[in-house]
């Protein structure tokens, strides 16, 4: 992707920004002070001039601009696609700039052949027959009796070249008997056994690695038979000589995932084990996990969860279907409810999949409007999908699972917290404390 595809990316997210910008009548100076960022840094995200490098920021930015659930969906996608279009120019100006260091060293030309070794250098015994003398009374200008031309002596890639013969003729005998021994082994048992095996996958598609630390490859990756070969081919190369094109190993799309989304800056409760004083502020949704992680934090009541997946090619991945898988569940903690934020006012719903933990069976279950699995990925066409679980009455640790499908390779991809089971417990009556906007310090949770 070169400057010019990169730029449009980041000029269409500014476009759209702009225009939520503009639709709002909010000032950059408004904007800025709400969102806790400076009035020119929002000023070059809406100019095209910067493109965040995390999507929380732009977020927070169209939520307050009363952006409608599609135009988040838009936003968070263009934003992905400039994300993407800027890591790339600075991976081409990287191997721009190796390819210039590099052009320095002068490159061997493959047309020409290394010089021989000097016969002069080789020792030869004078009775030894002289095999190449009537090539060089040939090619000599001197009469073979004249006192002054030297004797002629024999080349070593003379030598060489019987010797490769050799081995030729040697190596040729030993790949036909094997052959015919394979020939006769091969009709009956093996040939079977292989029909019940089925598809053998490669050795790479079997040690493919996680694409992404938010997620990780629960199932291999299945890859079809190799085609017999040729004849006569060398392995890894077709008939005709040409080396043959690595078969592509791995999970084909990269994974995004945010475990602790918020529907909005008030919405979000946890489950701490700490009493008030000893609990931090509360933080925005950007620091979120940080927060979780210091104070030993679980989702009150329900956690939403935001998934991206973007194709890393131009082939196309199918996914089949979303699953949610129970690791254990149990009674309430009895820990102390704390909210994110008092008094700042509803946001935007955005619900793509709902998934309700109390269920026996939980299942991800499209919301209204929203359809099912399933969907089509590929570099420029990612997906983001918003999962909210809830639980009115268990604590319970869960994941999710991604079918995918691409040409003949398929496999389960999981979905979780960094290697770690997402966590969801019920917080009814237990205390609860929020933080109103310029306290100082927790207060009991009013009702209402």
């Amino acid at each position: 992707m070169g400057t010019a595809d990169s730029t449009g990316e980041a000029e269409r997210l500014a476009a759209l920004l702009s225009t939520l910008k503009e639709r709002s009548g909010l000032s950059y100076g408004a904007l800025g002070k709400r969102l806790h960022l400076s009035a020119s840094t929002l000023h070059r995200y809406c100019n095209g001039d910067a493109v965040p490098a995390d999507f929380a920021p732009l977020n927070r930015f169209a939520r307050l601009c009363r952006a409608t659930p599609e135009e988040l969906v838009e936003v968070h996608r263009r934003w992905i696609l400039a994300d993407a279009a800027r890591e790339q120019r600075g991976k081409g100006a990287g191997g721009a700039a190796g390819g210039a260091a590099g052009s320095d060293a002068p490159a061997a030309d493959p047309g020409t052949p290394a010089d021989p070794p000097d016969a002069d250098d080789t020792p030869k015994s004078p009775d030894t027959p002289d095999t190449s003398e009537t090539e060089e009374t040939q090619n000599t200008a001197e009469p073979p009796d004249s006192p002054s031309a030297p004797r002629p002596r024999p080349r070593r890639r003379l030598i060489l070249a019987a010797t490769a013969g050799v081995i030729a003729v040697a190596a040729t005998a030993a790949l036909l008997v094997g052959r015919l021994v394979d020939d006769g082994a091969g009709a009956g048992a093996g040939q079977a056994a292989g029909a019940a095996r089925g598809p053998v996958a490669s050795p790479e598609a079997a040690e493919s690695p996680s694409p992404s630390p938010s997620g990780s490859a629960s199932g291999k990756p299945s890859a079809s038979p190799s085609p017999s070969g040729t004849p006569g081919a060398s392995p890894g190369s077709t008939a005709d000589g040409k080396p043959a094109a690595p078969a592509p190993t791995g999970v084909p799309f990269h994974a995004s995932v945010r475990a602790h989304a918020w529907e909005n800056q008030c919405s979000q409760r946890y489950l701490v084990d700490r009493e008030p004083d000893a609990v931090r502020p509360p933080p925005v949704e950007q620091d979120a996990p940080a927060w979780v992680a210091a104070m030993g934090a679980v989702s009150a009541d329900e956690q939403v969860v935001e998934v991206t997946l973007q194709g890393k090619g131009s082939e196309t991945v199918v996914l089949q279907a979303l699953h949610v898988r129970v690791v254990r569940t149990g009674e309430p903690l009895p820990w102390t409810d704390y909210g994110t934020g008092v008094g700042c006012g509803g946001g935007v719903a955005l619900r793509t999949f709902d998934v309700d933990l109390d269920q026996g069976s939980p299942a991800a279950r499209a919301a209204e409007g929203q359809r099912p699995f399933p969907y089509k990925i590929s570099e420029s066409d990612p997906e983001m999908f918003r999962v909210t679980a809830h639980t009115g009455g268990r604590d319970v640790s869960w994941y999710l699972e991604v079918e995918w499908s691409s040409g003949e390779r398929q496999g389960v991809f999981r979905v979780d917290d960094r290697g770690r089971p997402f966590r969801t417990s019920a917080s009814a009556g237990r205390p609860a404390y929020d933080y109103p906007p310029g306290a100082s310090e927790w207060s009991e949770h009013q009702p209402g």
